[in-house]
Order: C-alpha cells, then sequence, then structure tokens
C-alpha cells in the first residue's frame, strides 16, 4: 500500500462532505455496538487508562467539531473560542483539556439519545457552513486551505476516535459490527518475500509537500537521510513469534530491556495479550470470540516491550521512523503496510523547528514519552493514510492494532 492521494488532507468541500458523513455513521455505528452490549451507560465501563467511557467519547467528538468549527476557535484553551455550546454544559463535560480522564465516569452526563441529537446537530451545521462556503467560491477558484483546516481536522479527530472506539470494543470483549469485523478479519497475512535493501539516501521527511492539511508534528518538511538498511517487506507473522514464545522468550530476561522486564512483571504475560494455550496450538479472541490462532497473520496486539524483546531473540532489529517512511514511499514491489500500526525504533520528538497548533495538546505533551507509531491499521479509514503521519502510542500499550516489522541489525 502506498499513500491514499484522495486523502482527506486536500479534500475540498464537496469530498469533505462526504467524508464527515461517513465518519459520523460510522462513529454511530460503532457506538451502537457498544450500547447493545450495554455500554452506554457510564457506569457499566470499567475505569481502565485505557478507555474512555463510549458516552463520553460520543459527545467529545461532536464538541471537538463544534469547537474548532462552529464556534471558530483559534486555540484549545478556555476563551479562545466563539459564544457557547451548543449542549448545555458542553464545556464543562467534553473539553478533554479540563475534564480529567478519570473524572469522565462521574459527570452527569445527559441521555444518549440527547447526545446523540447533539451530534446530529453539530454536523447538520457544519455541512450547512461547508455548503455556504462552496456556493461563494468561483467555479475556478483553488480550495482555500486555511479556510477548510478546521473542518479538516475535525474529520482526522473523529476518525482517530472512531478506531479507538473500535479498540475499545476489543477491549470490552463485545461483538463488531459487522463490516468492521470483516475489515479486522482482514488485517492482512505478515507474506514476505525477504528483506528489501535500501542504499543510503536523502529525501523529504514530514509534510504533505505540497497543500492541504498537515499535522503540527509533521509540519517541517526538510531532508533527512538514511544510511543503507534492509527492511522486511512484510510484518512478522503469527508463527514466527510463536517460535520466540515456545523458545521461551517471555523468561529470558536477556531478551528484554529493563523497561520491558518492569512492564513484564507488572502484566505477568507468557504471550501476547489475548493469546491462550488449545490443546496442541493456541486461540486468540478477536471481538469476544475465542478462535484458532492464525499462523500466517501478523502477529497484534503487542506492546514495544514485546517487540523489541522479539528483535533481539531474532538478531533484528525496529525501524527508524524515516527508515519506515523512506520504504513506504519508495514504492518497492512487496512493501505492504496499511494492516496494522507499526512500532518504530524512534522516540515520539518533535521535528526541528516544531510549532504546536490550535489544538495545542495533540502533539506536545507526547514527545519523549510515547513512541512513534507508523502506517495505519484495517480500523483506520484509507483517507487517513499517509507516509508522513506520525501516529504515537505509550511504549506498553497492546490494546491497539498494532504490530511490528523488523530489520537487519
Amino acid at each position: 500500500m502506498t499513500e491514499d492521494h484522495a486523502s482527506f488532507r486536500r479534500m475540498g468541500p464537496r469530498a469533505l462532505d462526504a467524508a464527515l458523513r461517513d465518519a459520523r455513521r460510522r462513529t454511530l455505528a460503532l457506538f451502537d455496538a457498544l450500547a447493545a452490549a450495554g455500554y452506554d451507560s457510564v457506569a457499566r465501563v470499567p475505569r481502565l487508562a485505557i478507555l474512555n467511557p463510549p458516552l463520553w467519547e460520543l459527545g467529545h467528538v461532536a464538541w471537538f467539531a463544534e469547537w474548532y468549527v462552529l464556534r471558530a476557535a483559534t486555540g484549545s484553551a478556555p476563551g479562545e473560542a466563539i459564544g457557547q455550546s451548543l449542549l448545555p454544559h458542553g464545556d464543562d463535560w467534553f473539553d478533554s483539556n479540563a475534564v480529567a480522564h478519570d473524572t469522565r465516569w462521574a459527570l452527569g452526563l445527559p441521555a444518549p439519545g440527547a447526545i446523540q441529537s447533539y451530534c446530529r446537530e453539530v454536523l447538520d451545521r457544519m455541512l450547512e457552513r461547508l455548503a455556504r462556503m462552496q456556493d461563494d467560491a468561483p467555479d475556478d477558484a483553488p480550495d482555500d486551505d486555511a479556510a477548510l483546516y478546521p473542518w479538516r481536522l475535525a474529520l482526522a479527530h473523529e476518525d482517530m476516535h472512531g478506531e479507538a472506539l473500535l479498540y475499545t470494543l476489543q477491549t470490552l470483549g463485545a461483538p463488531a459490527p459487522a463490516g468492521f469485523a470483516d475489515a479486522a478479519a482482514r488485517g492482512g497475512e505478515a507474506r514476505s518475500a525477504g528483506d528489501i535493501a535500501f542504499d543510503a539516501a536523502s529525501f523529504l521527511r514530514g509534510g504533505e509537500q505540497a497543500r492541504g492539511f498537515v499535522f503540527d508534528n509533521e509540519r517541517q518538511v526538510a531532508p533527512c537521510q538514511v544510511a543503507p538498511f534492509a527492511i522486511d517487506a512484510g510484518l512478522v507473522s503469527n508463527a514466527a513469534y510463536l517460535a520466540f514464545v515456545e523458545d521461551g522468550g517471555y523468561r529470558q530476561e536477556g531478551h528484554w530491556s529493563e523497561a520491558g522486564r518492569a512492564w513484564l512483571r507488572t502484566q505477568q504475560r507468557a504471550a501476547p495479550r489475548y493469546w491462550q494455550p488449545e490443546g496442541a496450538g493456541w486461540s486468540t479472541v478477536r471481538f469476544g470470540a475465542r478462535m484458532a490462532l492464525d499462523p500466517a497473520e501478523p502477529v497484534r496486539h503487542v506492546s514495544l516491550h514485546e517487540a523489541e524483546a522479539y528483535c533481539r531473540w531474532a538478531g533484528r532489529r525496529l525501524p527508524l521512523e524515516e527508515e519506515w517512511e523512506y520504504a513506504a514511499q519508495a514504492g518497492r514491489p512487496g512493501f505492504a503496510w496499511g494492516g496494522l500500526w507499526e512500532w518504530t525504533a524512534s522516540r515520539f520528538q518533535p521535528y526541528a523547528g516544531f510549532v504546536p497548533d490550535r489544538y495545542r495538546e495533540y502533539s506536545a505533551p507526547s514527545f519523549g514519552a510515547c513512541q512513534s507509531v507508523r502506517g495505519a491499521s484495517f480500523a483506520t479509514p484509507a483517507r487517513l493514510h499517509s507516509a508522513h503521519f506520525r501516529n504515537f502510542y505509550l511504549p506498553g500499550r497492546d490494546d491497539i492494532f498494532v504490530g511490528f516489522r523488523t530489520c537487519a541489525a
């Protein structure tokens, strides 16, 4: 897979209208699946650091779009938006900067129907403004990227929260809607023809290198040097990872970093999350259903620590994020990505000249604490795919749809 040039980053008003409607259908379908499993009630949702109450998450998605599009916010601090929320107390409930994670279970939120009505009203007003913008523009006028920025930001934000709702379903063991479950089953095979070798090179890293939406952590387009490297065409498979498990990889501390050993003691793992010995083989859990482990699939739901331990055992290493970006842009036959997010060897750090965007809390608080994750997963809408996109997670996260590929050491 290569970069999708129908990306939301360059969508004009007409394409944005369709994409925003699609994103909202997706969000509501995922919320309905959680509601069917009883998780529309905040009281039923376990207080886990990796989850938000789905009802809060639904309201937050609509509030974020209202804040940046309808209220024309110039920043993420109180007082940087125009007027009041359409939903009384919306700012008090759904501003993720002001409402700490642990308090989201005790907010006295409205009933699901009221929040869904709020979602509809926000989207309707967003689309009305978008239509007026299109009507007012000359037929041959280029898209005004600055004016469209809030809609593109709201779309990216909702798409990312949609994926979060899907891994919430996985974490809670609830069935996914049919289309999403089918996509998960098509997460891909870890087919690999071995390493693809690259010579030393310079390439333009970051940004869109043209026009359109750019996340603040990738905006600074700059030449980047990579030394010669060889990277696996495919992700590490369940079969390959199982060899590490059955060789005692989780018991041999020498394979694990100090942070990895601490994580392992806390988690008490002997195999990846959801794996379980079953007769002569192994099984895993997919949205609450236990099934035989497919040896050809890429291993998923592994932390950075597990990926690093496997690499030490195999005499390999994780790719640097610039190596991954260069390989993904190169278009070599066989280099496939987009089935699972991929851990890299790089800490999530700012590029030189970083300046936070109006959504100031998107990147900056995570610099140094999180690890760069590249690519996309089966749960990521195609419009969000980009070889430049820098996702990021804490090293211990294994609830997300993530795997890894390796490089020659």
